[in-house]
C-alpha cells in the first residue's frame, strides 16, 4: 500500500495539502495593524458650540461649548490639540480662545485674551506649543503661549480688520489678509516687525501659501480676483479673475491645483496653481432653501462656501457652507461633491486631524 503511494504523486500531493491547510488553521492570525480615526471639528458660529465628527460616516462624536461666535480653528501637527478663536458678534466683541483635546473630545481650557479683540485667523507655529492670531479689533497679530495662556508678542499690522494668516514653513514669516485695507501685511515673527504692507486688492480675505513656500495666493473678495505674490520679492506677480466673491484659498498638499470657494456664486473655483488658469467650477448643488436672518453674508439663497479644508491625503476637500448649514466633501480624485455631513447652525472654520488608537503594552515575562 505504502509502495503504491509513493507511485502515485496526485495522491501525495493531496495529503501535503491537507496537512498544510491544518497546520495554516492552527497557526493564530495576525492582528491587523491599528488604523487613525480621521476627526473633523466644524465651529457653529450662530451656536456658540464646535461639533466633532467622523467624516467618513457622519456620525457625531460630540459637541462642546466655546466662547460667543467661533471663527476660526487650528490643529496641532504634534498632538490632538485644537485652538479656537472666539470672535465674537457686532455687538459683542470676542476676547477668547477655546482650547480642545480632539482624541478625548472635551475643552481644556479658555484662555483670555484681555485687551485684544475680535480674535480671527490662527495658526500654530513650529513646536505646537504657540499660535500665531490675528486680532482685529487691535489691527494686530498677536502670538500667544497656550500652555501658559500668555501672549508672548504683538505686532501692528495698522491696517484695517485683519483677518486671516498665513506662515511660512519655518514658521519665521507672518502674511496678513487685511479686509478693509485691501493689503496683505508682511510680519517678520523673529523680529516682532512689520516688514510690509502690499496692496493686493479690494476686499482681500483669503490667503494660502504654495508647498514649497515661494508663492502666495490672495483672494479678493470685493473686485473678484485672486492675487499672486513671489514672496522672495513680495511683489504681486499676476492677477487673475475669479468671478462670485471669492472668500478662501486652499493649496492641495501636491501643490498642483488651488480651491477657491466662491460665497456669491455658490461653488468651488479650480485652478492650476502652474497654468494659473481656471480648470472647472464644483457647484455645491443645493441652496439655502431660504434667507438665514442674522448672517455675515446673504447672497439670495447661495449656500455660501467659506472655509475649505483637505485631509491629510489630499484625496478629499471639505467645504462649510454657512447659510446652508452643511458640509460638502468633494472627490479631488473625480471633482466632485460626494457627500454632506450636517454639524450645527452656520458652520465655518474647521479642523481636521488622525486619532491613532492608544497601542496595548506587553508584559514581559521576565
Amino acid at each position: 500500500m505504502v509502495k503504491y503511494f509513493m507511485k502515485t504523486p496526485a495522491a501525495v500531493w493531496g495529503i501535503a495539502s491537507v496537512l498544510l491547510l491544518i497546520a495554516s488553521c492552527a497557526q493564530p492570525k495576525k492582528p491587523e495593524p491599528p488604523r487613525p480615526q480621521p476627526v473633523l471639528m466644524v465651529l457653529n458660529k450662530s451656536e456658540n458650540t464646535a461639533t466633532i465628527l467622523n467624516p467618513d460616516n457622519g456620525e457625531k462624536l460630540a459637541t462642546l461649548v466655546t466662547g460667543v461666535a467661533p471663527h476660526e480653528a487650528a490643529v496641532s501637527a504634534h498632538s490632538h490639540l485644537a485652538v479656537i478663536t472666539n470672535y465674537g458678534t457686532r455687538e459683542n466683541p470676542g476676547s477668547s480662545l477655546t482650547v480642545v483635546d480632539l482624541k478625548e473630545y472635551r475643552v481644556l481650557k479658555t484662555i483670555d485674551l484681555g485687551k485684544y479683540r475680535r480674535p480671527h485667523g490662527i495658526l500654530f507655529l513650529p513646536g505646537g506649543s504657540r499660535v500665531a492670531v490675528t486680532a482685529e479689533g487691535n489691527q494686530s497679530l498677536i502670538v500667544v503661549d497656550i500652555e501658559t495662556g500668555t501672549i508672548e508678542k504683538t505686532i501692528r499690522t495698522r491696517q484695517k480688520v485683519s483677518h486671516m494668516v498665513a506662515l511660512d514653513p519655518r514658521g519665521k514669516t507672518a502674511y496678513v489678509a487685511n479686509i478693509g485695507s485691501g493689503t496683505i501685511s508682511i510680519l517678520d515673527l523673529e523680529e516682532s516687525r512689520l516688514v510690509k504692507n502690499l496692496r493686493t486688492g479690494k476686499g482681500t480675505e483669503g490667503l494660502d501659501l504654495s508647498p514649497d513656500g515661494k508663492e502666495l495666493w490672495v483672494a479678493n473678495r470685493g473686485d473678484d480676483t485672486l492675487a499672486i505674490v513671489d514672496t522672495e520679492t513680495l511683489k504681486v506677480e499676476e492677477k487673475l479673475e475669479c468671478a462670485g466673491f471669492p472668500i478662501r484659498v486652499r493649496f492641495t498638499p501636491d501643490g498642483r491645483h488651488v480651491l477657491v470657494s466662491n460665497a456669491r456664486s455658490g461653488d468651488i473655483a479650480v485652478f492650476s496653481a502652474e497654468s494659473r488658469k481656471e480648470l472647472r467650477r464644483i457647484p455645491m448643488e443645493f441652496t439655502a432653501r431660504e434667507k438665514k436672518e442674522n448672517r455675515i453674508f446673504d447672497f439670495d439663497l447661495s449656500p455660501v462656501p467659506i472655509d475649505i479644508l483637505i485631509d491629510e491625503a489630499g484625496n478629499r476637500a471639505f467645504v462649510a457652507n454657512s447659510n446652508a448649514d452643511l458640509v460638502s466633501v468633494i472627490d479631488l480624485n473625480e471633482w466632485k461633491v460626494k457627500g454632506r455631513l450636517t454639524a450645527g447652525k452656520e458652520p465655518d472654520g474647521m479642523a481636521f486631524t488622525l486619532v491613532w488608537p492608544e497601542t496595548p503594552q506587553i508584559e514581559s515575562s521576565e
